[in-house]
């Protein structure tokens, strides 16, 4: 297994492990600090960590890492300091994620994750979490007004 490195835009995101959400497990956590700090010091994630990340997350760590790769990741804030994210999916749809609260507006995380209980995140939220720990996130500054209309696209598509 190859040794995965990340082209970020921006070195240094400021995202804390905390804010990547005190709603995942503990190991969870854990896992996402050790990949933050051993990217920090080497610029690539360690196999015995990838291995580690497609154990606990299962199925979407490849596609969740293919999405960091590509720069899918963009951090949205408003000048309130209100933050969500926005993954480009893999089929070209984009996704808005709250890493605030683990959520994500994908299909795959309404039936996997909320129904079924079945995957503890869909690849979107893992995305966030890794490039949160890669500091690989596309920053993008809006105004309120944009970011409500954001908020309210969404609902409408779930409507």
């Amino acid at each position: 297994m190859e040794s995965w490195s990340v082209s970020p835009t921006r070195k240094g995101d400021e995202s804390s492990a905390s804010e990547m959400g005190s709603t995942l497990p503990a190991v969870a956590e854990e896992l996402l600090k050790e990949i933050k700090k051993a990217f920090q010091e080497t610029s690539h994630v360690p196999d015995e960590l990838l291995l580690r990340l497609k154990f606990i997350f299962g199925p979407c760590a490849v596609p969740a890492l293919d999405l960091v790769d590509h720069c899918s990741v963009t951090r949205v804030t408003s000048p309130s300091g209100r933050t969500l994210y926005q993954v480009l999916g893999s089929s070209g749809k984009l996704y808005t994620c709250y890493s605030s609260c683990h959520f994500c507006t994908c299909p795959s995380f309404g039936f996997s994750v909320l129904q079924k209980s079945v995957s503890l995140l869909c690849k979107h939220i893992l995305a966030v979490y890794l490039s949160q720990a890669m500091g690989a996130c596309q920053e993008l500054t809006v105004s309120e007004e944009q970011l409500t209309s954001i908020l309210l696209a969404e609902e409408e598509e779930e409507g």
